[in-house]
């Protein structure tokens, strides 16, 4: 039978729903309300949820992961694993055959399917693990027995905006909080005077990623999560030097005179008798919160950043070992090493977006997959192959795990009109390097042209709970209540890929 005063909302006379719990019915609505927050604690065991206070604090994991940073290079516009990594010999025997069975709607330009076209690159075995690589990357075929690869990624579309949120957040659609963001939310930084979540993208005039700052946002999370872009020209953050005329004894006034105002004691319109502070009384309001903090952030990271992003302090040696001598490389090779100086200094999460927005200003070679890739291969081959050296030296690749992928693969077919590749979802190669990863090894295979994922096929939720994993975040269990639902970066689905695990 329905009683409406049960369903009506605390009287009056109760200044909270958990007072109102605790005093009637003898106090069994409280006894419910602990049963249910004990069973919320035990779940989260000895993981802590984000103070109000410090957002970014360090925390621990739900276990002792073995990564403490990321940096992910981002291969955008889609790199055909056929041409990189997936050597596929039966392409070259069967070069100019149709492809039986295949559905014309896998790519993009449906209207522009070809035949079978092998690579126009040579491979070769490296290392003691023996790893095939494109005759492009000759720099990185050195590292091959650090990298742990993927050959069986594939995503849910075949176009770039959709595919790049996916990669980005689990999902095809705009809305939901990054990796980067997830993981900052879970573990907060080391540091305090950096932003914990950095993103760099393309320097040379080529535009942003598709879906541009959307592929680095904290969607539904609190805004301190999301990405902090560096700009490509001038100042690499907004406000990042005090303006002129104002001393740092003046800023600190402000940033202080902010505070004592944020919790100056008010009047609660509810309860007049009742004082409470403004920042009490919007305790819920994550995004006051934020901006609070990101008030103080940029005060730190005036000092900080700085010294961080200046890599002319870095001896002529460690240039040249990233390439900034070779103005071919020079710009990818600048953010490499700004990447391992950050992650240095206790950034948790960099990525770094090679290639733009359109078609052939990133790895999206739809025309001339040679001119393409080989073009693209030169930019980023010398600076991950130094990147890779460099935190190896400096005994940084046992906390840090590297990601080198894209959002999705390229066909084996040509595309009509010219030696390209139309887009391919249904299998991409990533490989990762570093903390936790298990070196020389591969998991999973794709058919024998490189169509699709056939062994041990690995989702893009499998990816992220591995991404996780390596860094002590059960994927399960780190989520976020958002609109009456606890949300989690794998949504309901996603598996650890064990075999690669060190």
């Amino acid at each position: 039978m329905y009683v409406p005063a049960l369903f009506a909302p605390p009287p009056s006379s109760y200044a909270s729903r958990r007072q109102f719990l605790s005093r009637v019915g003898g106090g069994f609505g409280m006894l419910a309300l602990a049963g249910l927050l004990d069973r919320e604690a035990l779940r989260a065991q000895d993981w802590a949820a984000p103070s109000a206070a410090n957002p970014l604090a360090s925390r621990r994991g739900h276990f002792g992961g073995k990564a403490k940073s990321v940096i992910w290079l981002f291969i955008n516009g889609g790199p055909s694993h056929v041409d990189t990594w997936d050597y596929k010999p039966e392409l070259e025997r069967r070069h100019g055959q149709e492809l039986a069975g295949f559905d014309r709607n896998t790519g993009f330009f449906r209207d522009q399917v070809g035949p079978i076209m092998r690579s126009p690159f040579r491979f070769a075995r490296h290392g003691q693990s023996g790893a095939w690589v494109s005759e492009i990357f000759p720099n990185m075929a050195r590292h091959v027995d650090k990298m742990a690869f993927i050959h069986s990624c594939w995503t849910d579309s075949n176009n770039h905006s959709p595919a790049l949120m996916k990669i980005n957040t689990g999902m095809t659609r705009m809305g939901f909080p990054c990796v980067g963001s997830w993981v900052t939310y879970g573990l907060g930084t080391e540091s305090q005077n950096l932003p914990a979540f950095v993103v760099m993208y393309d320097t040379l005039g080529r535009g942003l990623p598709k879906g541009y700052a959307q592929n680095w946002g904290a969607g539904f999370l609190p805004s301190i999560y999301q990405g902090t872009a560096l700009k490509p020209q001038g100042a690499p953050i907004d406000n990042l030097y005090r303006p002129a005329g104002m001393t740092d004894r003046q800023q600190r006034n402000q940033l202080d005179l902010l505070q004592r105002l944020n919790r100056q004691r008010t009047a609660s319109p509810r309860h007049p008798f009742t004082p409470s502070p403004h920042q009490s009384a919007s305790e819920t309001d994550s995004e006051l919160t934020a901006r609070i903090e990101s008030f103080e952030l940029a005060y730190r990271m005036q000092m900080a950043a700085p010294e961080a992003l200046d890599i002319q302090s870095e001896t002529a040696q460690t240039q040249r070992l990233y390439g900034i001598d070779n103005p071919r490389c020079q710009h990818f090779a600048k953010q490499c090493l700004m990447a391992r100086r950050l992650v240095e200094r206790g950034v948790r999460f960099v990525q770094i977006y090679s290639g733009g927005e359109e078609n052939e200003r990133s790895w999206d070679g739809h025309m001339n997959i040679r001119e393409n890739h080989t073009g693209f291969a030169a930019e980023t081959d010398i600076p991950i192959a130094g990147l890779l050296t460099d935190l190896e030296n400096r005994g940084l690749m046992d906390d840090t795990l590297v990601i080198w992928g894209g959002e999705f693969g390229r066909l084996p077919l040509v595309q009509r009109g010219g030696t390209g590749r139309d887009h391919n979802p249904h299998a991409f190669t990533v490989w990762l390097a570093g903390a936790g990863v298990q070196g020389g090894v591969h998991h999973g295979a794709t058919d024998e042209i490189g169509h699709r994922a056939v062994e041990d096929r690995v989702s893009v939720h499998d990816l992220h709970a591995t991404i996780l994993h390596l860094l002590g975040l059960d994927h399960l269990r780190l989520t976020y209540r958002f609109s009456g639902r606890d949300f989690r970066l794998t949504d309901v689905h996603g598996e650890v890929v064990r075999t690669i695990l060190g």
